[in-house]
């Protein structure tokens, strides 16, 4: 039923990114699932943005995060050789989520609860807008 399973990480809220993976790896033991994660960099392509950055800041700030998502998956999962992890740097990260399910055919996607943020209410969570254009099923993961 759920082969694929995405895993979309904020590596600033770890606590909530750690249950999100006890999560998949439950039912990804039921399921016989792959599980990928992924974590998206802030886009700092605007021009308005680029400027204040020297041209290599993007490439440095998609190693560090890789790292750092590694040393992650090596935390926080038992079999960490078998997760796919990726970064994706520059765009929305709701719409960087869809258009990965989209992409990879994913079945299933689980995501952590956005902390209690009242910008959130009036603007929308990622997990919100997820839920809302997903093309598969998604699980949201709260605290």
């Amino acid at each position: 039923m759920y082969k694929k399973i995405l895993v979309p990480l904020d590596l600033q809220e770890t606590a909530l990114s750690a249950r999100a993976t006890r999560v998949a790896q439950d039912i990804a033991s039921c399921y016989d699932s792959r599980i990928s994660v992924l974590t998206v960099i802030p886009d700092f392509g605007m021009p308005l943005v680029a400027n204040y950055f020297p041209k290599d800041a993007m490439d440095k700030a998609e190693h560090e995060v890789h790292a750092e998502l590694k040393r992650f998956v090596a935390a926080h999962f038992e079999k960490p050789e078998t997760i796919r992890a990726e970064v994706d740097g520059g765009g929305s990260p709701h719409k960087i989520i869809i258009r990965h399910a989209k992409k990879e055919k994913i079945d299933l996607i689980i995501m952590p609860a956005t902390g209690k943020d009242v910008s959130k209410v009036f603007l929308g969570s990622s997990s919100t807008h997820v839920v809302e254009r997903s093309p598969c099923s998604v699980l949201i993961v709260r605290p």
